[in-house]
């Protein structure tokens, strides 16, 4: 008997509004204007005008700061804007640095490749990327007062990648990003009080991550890095990939300390993308939201998904609920190069939904109304695009309530959440 599966791609949410734009990273929308961050050069940051959320039209473009960056970061706040510069195809093109020893191995070219699960006609292209090196790596904070021509006021250079996912404020900003005698992104704090002189103030990382400090790592790799920390009142919460997350005391930004740490079981697989605490108590107990990004599945093997923290005790945080997805809800699960599990969710939890993006799953919007049984109120999967299937990446929430849906590939979508 053939079994037909019926995909719901919308529940409770209609589509106001979509802009057929390069795909892209982030989204955060500010008085009537949605800032994008885009996946690949030679597209960097876009603003876009949504006061009419039926006809979203882009107003500006600021391109990345050379053909081998993508600006795909964005955080906006008053008139300033900070955008990342990273290397683009960055994990790619490090995998160059071992092709020397894989070599010395007496391996032929066509084993290197398959032991760096690459193409033998991409081993040109790594000893090319290596060759030619990258010291773009950092931030740009620009002066958005006019939409429609940013002005850039500073540029900082940092290091190896550069600058991936961050946080600001009026005051700082929360840089996560490669230092020298580092391994991995660590958190670089800067004063931006003066926009067009950010001054250090502060680093903070994993202990093993400072190797010209002496330290040395306890895993492999890139395995424990800093992916981005998330200012909520005095303290940074800290997603830490495979180590979990940390959550540090900012009152003195010069000397940020750990006050609460969580690292999940080796059976969780997907490493931790966010993680912060709902602004308000639920039954007088406080409560934080993090979620895995999904990779490359392996079958057999958990998807990326959400967990529900009390997180009443620092010094004792404990998972009350996890949420997940079947792969039944999507039709694109399963197609070449479609990611599906969870990935980020919107930055802002001041009530108890949470907006996530789940790549090829889309848009979830759950309640936490009960935080031990995480309830789906409305979910939207987009439709394909240039890029493909759904691969939704990012998502932000205006004041009037309305959603920005931003794909990894293709598009953004404004949406309504049906009362």
């Amino acid at each position: 008997m053939k079994l037909e599966v019926q995909y719901q791609l919308a529940r409770n949410i209609r589509r106001l509004g979509h802009l057929d734009i390069a795909g892209g990273g982030q989204v955060v929308v500010q008085n009537g204007f949605a800032f994008v961050g885009h996946m690949k050069p030679p597209m960097g940051t876009s603003i876009i005008d949504v006061r009419d959320p039926s006809a979203p039209k882009v107003v500006a473009h600021v391109p990345p700061s050379d053909e081998w960056s993508h600006t795909h970061k964005v955080r906006v706040l008053g008139d300033i804007m900070i955008t990342n510069v990273e290397q683009d195809r960055r994990h790619f093109l490090r995998k160059g640095e071992k092709i020397a020893a894989l070599r010395a191995e007496g391996l032929s070219d066509a084993d290197v490749a398959s032991r760096l699960k690459v193409k033998p006609s991409d081993i040109a292209v790594l000893e090319e990327g290596l060759a030619r090196g990258y010291d773009s790596g950092g931030f740009r904070i620009w002066d958005i007062s006019d939409k429609t021509a940013p002005k850039l006021l500073s540029y900082v250079k940092t290091h190896g990648f550069g600058v991936h996912r961050f946080d600001m404020d009026a005051r700082h900003a929360y840089i996560s990003t490669e230092m020298e005698g580092y391994v991995g992104n660590i958190l670089v704090t800067y004063d931006i009080s003066e926009p067009s002189n950010p001054v250090e103030v502060s680093r903070w990382h994993v202990p093993g991550q400072h190797l010209a400090g002496g330290e040395t790592p306890t895993w492999e790799g890139y395995g424990v890095r800093l992916h981005h920390a998330m200012r909520t009142g005095d303290e940074l919460w800290a997603a830490v990939w495979h180590a979990g997350f940390r959550v540090l005391d900012a009152s003195d930004m010069t000397a940020p300390k750990v006050i609460g740490s969580y690292e999940f079981p080796p059976a969780i697989p997907e490493p931790t993308h966010t993680v912060m605490p709902l602004e308000n108590l639920i039954g007088g107990r406080r409560y934080a939201v993090a979620i895995d990004e999904e990779h490359d599945h392996l079958p057999g093997r958990l998807h990326g998904f959400i967990w529900i923290m009390d997180v009443t005790d620092l010094d004792n945080m404990i998972p009350v609920a996890a949420w997940d997805l079947s792969e039944r809800a999507s039709p694109w699960v399963g197609q070449p190069g479609v990611r599906f599990g969870g990935h980020q969710f919107r930055e802002k939890l001041d009530s108890t939904l949470v907006y996530a993006t789940w790549f090829a799953g889309g848009l979830r919007v759950l309640d936490l109304a009960d935080p031990y049984l995480p309830q789906e109120v409305a979910h939207y999967i987009p439709e394909p695009g240039v890029g493909g299937p759904a691969q939704s990446n990012d998502v932000d929430v205006d004041d009037a309530g309305l959603i920005y849906l931003l794909d990894r590939n293709d598009g953004l979508d404004i949406l309504e959440m049906k009362t």
